[in-house]
């Protein structure tokens, strides 16, 4: 489906917001364009139209007395009603004449000397006798008009009225309609980010995904509120005000029809060129992003290493190539948007004077003032609204590539998400000789087969790179396994969807991620279902209050963006009562106590006694020491299962894990020596003082 389609579709859940606000703007536009032919009628049938030949006539409401005699206009006599002698009312320079007989023809040059008006028509002069009328005979030939003019200026002003008020109700509406097309794309963009695979967060930064949510879609309201709305407004306008020339005359509106395809012809050409400024300038804003939102999570390390300097030379360069295809684009608008509306404007301008001119100097027609004001206003009513669709291409342009990119991110495969509940499992897992590998087929983990029964703890140990992790992502179906099944309760988990499956899964990391709000919020996750009493009986089981004891306003204590405001252990402390909290039938703890300081660590250990009671638990750790007791210890070596039994066992083989242990052992002790010998230096050297 193309872009536009897919806008539609947006805009369809709206449709009937959308179509009423269109009908609104339809009156509008009606009642602007009906100006024009009601200024053309006050002009021909109530201003000039007093040039038109008068008649002697009998008294009534719509003659005129000159001098005596009482003169109606030749359109004011009604069918059979008599006419007497013609006599006309001329305009020559500022003043109007009275000549008192017929006229060939009133086109043409006229002037006035020694009571004679002379009309002339290129080579033809006539003469005729004319009285000069004062500004109080004027009046009295114009008064039969007044009441007219005032009626139709009456409408002419309810008409704008009638447009401000539906131009109201139409933009109104369509920015409602916009900003609630806004709202859902951003919800559905929102949720998809929920349902994206793990891996496509590894290469996206986080900026780059920011921008399209927040960027892209704020780009693409403008195209609804803004730019929608110009198009429509003027597309109809150009419609109407082209339907009003035909109506006026048939061959010029055929003229200014020349000008619609050479803007739709400027479009295309424009559309195409801008498209890839545009797409290189949404795509350096999301590098831009990125860039400002990994300084700002990295600052700490920047200012440490004293790397100021070198990333904002890295800014800069994204900075510059910003701002160069930015003037690229701003010569391109300005080289081909104004002028181009300019041009022909001037253009039809030309075409009405030639076309006018050559009417004129025509024995044969005669074009009146009112035509041709209603023909300029039509003119302007066509090219103000091709200069709006101009100024409006760059924001369209722009809009269609941050949709392009919109649309890009909700195409990104997602996994299905099941409301199906699942009765609490076993916990029996099994790894059925599981290979598995991230990118371009490099196994990181080979032929792993292994057993956890209910209640058993499970410890991975290794070096760095030898898998521990992956087992465990593979566990938790954050990736799917190329080769192999892994089985839970003798269930495949490829068959059991993801949620589903992690509804009884629990997680502790080695850096705890903590939510913007307080550390009871954090512990449930503003989960419905886990009420306060649980919260706060889940800290408390794992020593929480003595963690938190200092603190002003207990668990209830706000906590800032990743708990920057926290320890390290008591960050954790929170990672563990919320897996507690929720109770899960396997937890995997991978590497919980790595950054724990030994008196918490004291504390998380005794909360670990209580959390793996009837669990199955899988453990990361690098320190040896954590493990002693777990019941089955499995060895990884470049992701393959080296050793497997319990401490005693592998002690006694005295193999990879031995070594580990034993160097471990020796650093600790070497670590402790060193603490006493520090300790006896100092009491020595206290003592020294005292002497």
């Amino acid at each position: 489906m193309s872009i536009s389609r897919r806008l539609l579709s947006y805009a369809a859940l709206y449709k009937k917001t959308i179509l009423i606000a269109l009908s609104l703007l339809i009156v509008a536009a009606s009642a602007d364009l009906a100006g024009p032919l009601i200024m053309k009628n006050i002009i021909d049938n109530h201003v000039t139209g007093i040039e038109r030949p008068w008649y002697v006539s009998e008294q009534s409401e719509d003659a005129v007395q000159y001098e005596g005699v009482w003169y109606k206009r030749s359109d004011r006599f009604s069918a059979g009603e008599s006419q007497g002698a013609e006599v006309n009312i001329l305009q020559a320079g500022t003043t109007y004449y009275f000549v008192n007989e017929a006229i060939s023809s009133s086109d043409g040059k006229r002037e006035y000397s020694d009571g004679q008006l002379s009309i002339t028509r290129g080579e033809n002069v006539v003469f005729y006798n004319a009285t000069p009328l004062s500004k109080e005979e004027l009046y009295l030939f114009y008064k039969p008009e007044i009441n007219p003019i005032i009626k139709l200026a009456s409408i002419f002003g309810g008409l704008i009225l009638i447009s401000a008020l539906f131009h109201y109700g139409q933009r109104y509406l369509l920015q409602l309609a916009a900003n609630r097309i806004i709202q859902k794309m951003r919800t559905d963009l929102f949720g998809h980010l929920q349902r994206l695979h793990i891996q496509y967060f590894d290469t996206l930064p986080a900026g780059k995904i920011v921008s399209r949510v927040t960027n892209d879609t704020e780009t693409i309201r403008e195209l609804f509120v803004t730019v929608l709305a110009s198009f429509v407004t003027s597309f109809m306008y150009i419609g109407g005000a082209l339907t009003a020339l035909f109506f006026l005359d048939t061959n010029l509106a055929l003229i200014c029809l020349i000008v619609v395809p050479i803007i739709f012809a400027w479009m295309w050409m424009y559309r195409t060129i801008a498209s890839k400024y545009n797409h290189n300038i949404r795509t350096l804003i999301s590098d831009i992003n990125a860039n400002i939102n990994e300084s700002i999570q990295g600052m700490p390390v920047i200012r440490a290493f004293n790397k100021q300097k070198e990333r904002q030379e890295e800014f800069e360069t994204f900075n510059k190539e910003h701002f160069h295809f930015q003037n690229k684009l701003l010569n391109l608008n300005a080289m081909t948007g104004h002028n181009l509306v300019g041009t022909l404007r001037n253009l039809s301008f030309v075409a009405v004077i030639w076309y006018f001119g050559g009417a004129t100097i025509s024995s044969t027609s005669i074009i009146s003032m009112g035509v041709l004001y209603a023909f300029i206003d039509y003119l302007g009513r066509i090219f103000n609204p091709l200069v709006e669709i101009v100024n409006r291409l760059p924001e369209l342009n722009q809009a269609m590539v941050s949709t392009e990119r919109v649309f890009q991110l909700l195409d990104e495969k997602g996994i299905h998400v099941a409301d199906e509940k699942k009765e609490r499992i076993q916990g029996n897992v099994e790894f059925d000789d599981v290979s598995f590998s991230y990118v371009n087929n490099e196994l990181v983990l080979k032929h792993i087969s292994f057993e956890a029964n209910k209640g058993e703890t499970i410890a991975l140990v290794g070096h760095t790179g030898s898998g521990k992790s992956s087992i465990m992502n593979l566990l938790l179906r954050f990736y799917d396994a190329q080769h192999g099944e892994i089985r839970i309760d003798g269930e495949e988990i490829k068959s059991i969807p993801h949620q589903t499956l992690r509804q009884h899964l629990g997680i502790v990391l080695q850096d705890p991620f903590l939510f913007t709000g307080t550390i009871a919020s954090n512990v449930s996750l503003n989960d419905p279902k886990i009420t306060r009493e649980q919260v706060d009986d889940a800290l408390n089981r794992i020593g929480a209050a003595q963690i938190f004891k200092n603190l002003e306003h207990g668990y209830d204590e706000p906590v800032l963006e990743k708990g920057s405001t926290l320890s390290a252990g008591q960050r954790q402390i929170i990672s563990f009562a919320r897996a507690l909290a929720f109770n899960p039938a396997i937890l995997v703890l991978d590497e919980a106590t790595a950054n724990i300081d030994t008196e918490t660590e004291a504390i998380i250990q005794h909360a670990l006694d209580v959390l793996k009671e009837g669990r199955t638990t899988f453990i990361i750790a690098h320190r040896l020491s954590t493990i002693k007791n777990a019941d089955k210890i499995l060895v990884l070596d470049k992701g393959v299962i080296v050793e497997r039994g319990n401490h005693d066992e592998l002690m006694q083989q005295e193999g990879k894990y031995f070594n580990m242990y034993q160097l471990q052992k020796g650093k600790k002790q070497q670590q402790t020596q060193e603490n006493k010998n520090k300790l006896g230096s100092k009491k020595k050297n206290t003592k020294v003082a005292v002497l």
